[in-house]
C-alpha cells in the first residue's frame, strides 16, 4: 500500500499539483477538497486520521504541539512539515521518495520536518 496525503490549508498548492503531474498516482487530497479552509489544526489531523492520510504542512509553529496532544489519544497516520523556505523542487522530490520507497505502517504517530537529509 502506497501513502496518501492531505494538504493542509496553508500548504503551497504548487507542491500539491507538482507532485501529481511527476506521479499521477499519487493520492493527494487538496485542503480545497477536504474543504479545511479555517477548521482548526486538532479537526484537520482527525480528519486526516479519519481517512488514513499523511497530513502535509508548512505550519511548524503550532502544529508540532497539536500532533504532541492529538497522539495521546488517538493515532495518526504521520505529518510531514515542510518549512516554507524549502525549494518546491526539493518538497518534491522528498515527498516522491517517500511516495514510492516507504510505506504507510513507517509513519503512524510519527512528525518529520522535510528534507529527512
Amino acid at each position: 500500500m502506497s501513502l496518501r496525503f492531505q494538504a493542509d490549508a496553508d500548504l503551497n498548492q504548487v507542491i500539491v499539483l507538482g507532485l501529481l503531474r511527476r506521479e499521477p498516482a499519487v493520492d493527494f487530497k487538496t485542503a480545497t477538497e477536504a474543504d479545511l479552509e479555517g477548521v482548526p489544526d486538532p479537526d484537520v489531523l482527525a480528519l486526516a486520521a479519519a481517512e488514513g492520510r499523511i497530513l502535509v504542512s508548512h505550519d511548524l509553529r503550532s502544529m508540532p504541539d497539536h500532533f504532541a496532544t492529538f497522539v495521546q489519544t488517538a493515532t495518526s497516520p504521520g505529518v510531514f512539515l515542510i518549512p516554507q523556505h524549502l525549494p518546491v523542487a526539493v518538497a518534491l522530490e522528498e515527498l516522491l521518495l517517500l511516495w514510492s520507497a516507504t510505506e504507510p505502517s513507517e509513519w503512524i504517530n510519527q512528525i518529520v520536518w522535510l528534507p529527512l537529509t
